[in-house]
Order: structure tokens, then sequence, then C-alpha cells
């Protein structure tokens, strides 16, 4: 996908007779190749919801760490993916949704911020809303953040941000897990809440 002057590479999965599309934003240190990431998009995926997961960084950006935790940079390539998504017949005119995990929570809030990003709905999985810093007051598409019970810091940071939010928000605490929801049976709780979220709002079905 072209994305100013790079292209990032991405997989686009498309169910039958997809309602909509979600777009997935890594966290630091990963890819389009998240095991977490993946394992949530494929339930996504069986709920009919098409799923797009890319890099947000090319390799050599990727070994700079003033990009990796670039949100606005970060933002913009989510926008580009967002852009091009758009012009693809199968799912252009469907509505979309962004799955942000750690630091791409904050780039998907970001980049929702912008009034032309058109965004239905967004899910946080343990994420770092706060370094989306003013622009969360100008989030109106439903936001639900998903934090392990565990993950302290994180949890409170959530918690502080879902304050500012300006439209349909909520949180969910994974009890007992940490900030990767490594546990067994974590991430199948993030999955479900997630899965519901973006079917709710993307398809207008109750859940």
């Amino acid at each position: 996908m072209p994305a100013g002057e790079v292209r990032l590479p991405g997989d686009l999965t498309i169910p039958d007779a997809p309602k909509g599309a979600v777009v997935f934003a890594h966290g630091s240190g990963s890819s389009r190749l998240s095991p977490r990431n993946r394992r949530v998009a494929g339930t996504i995926v069986e709920a009919g919801l098409s799923t797009l997961l890319f890099d947000l960084l090319t390799p050599r950006e990727a070994a700079d760490r003033s990009k990796v935790f670039d949100i606005e940079l970060l933002a913009g390539r989510l926008l580009a993916a967002t852009r091009w998504l758009r012009h693809e017949p199968e799912v252009g005119v469907m509505p979309v949704g962004y799955f942000g995990a750690s630091t791409g929570a904050a780039a998907a809030l970001w980049a929702a911020a912008e009034p032309d990003s058109r965004v239905a709905a967004i899910v946080s999985r343990g994420g770092r809303p706060d370094l989306a810093g003013d622009r969360l007051e100008l989030v109106t598409a439903p936001t639900l953040l998903i934090v392990g019970g565990e993950d302290a810091t994180v949890l409170e940071l959530n918690r502080q941000a879902l304050s500012r939010l300006a439209g349909e928000k909520d949180v969910i605490v994974v009890p007992g897990a940490g900030h990767l929801f490594e546990e067994p049976g974590a991430l199948e709780v993030v999955s479900h809440w997630a899965t519901g979220w973006f079917v709710g709002h993307l398809t207008g079905v109750a859940t």
C-alpha cells in the first residue's frame, strides 16, 4: 500500500459477504505478523468482517526508536491504509473500524480524530491511549478499551483516557491478564469483546 514515499506490505482477508472491515495497528516492536493480532483477526473474520493487517513502518524505520514511538507518523500510515482500503472494490463502501495494540492504539485514536477518517468503531488492546494526547477529546467513534487486570500502570492510563473520550466508550478489564494477554484464555476474552464491539457498531447487529 502507498503511504507517502514508502510502500507498506499488508494482508487483507475478505470473508464471504463481508459487512465491514477492521484495520489493525500493531504495537512497538511488532508487525502485521503479530500472532496475538492475527488470532483476534481470525475471530473477527469468522464473524463476517474483513481484516487488514499491515506494517506501519518499513524495516529500516522499525529500527529507529524515534519512529517507533512517533504516534503522528503511525497515525498517518493508518490513514493511508484506510484510504487504500476504501478504494478496494469488495470492501471500499463498507464501514471501517480500527483495532490498535499498545502504541498502535494511540495511533488509531489519533487517526480517528481526523475529520476524514470516518471510522465507525475503535478497539484498543493493552493500549496507550494517553499517547494520543489532546486528540482524545476529538474522537467521537465508539471506543472500547481492553486492559489486563494485572497491567496496573496501563490500566490507570486507560481509565484516565476514558474520561477524555467524547463519544460512546467503555473499558473492559480482563482479570489476571498482563500487558500481552499471554495467560490461558485471556486472548479469547479480548477476541470476544472486540468482535462483539465491531459487529455491533459496523453492522448495527446487537451482540
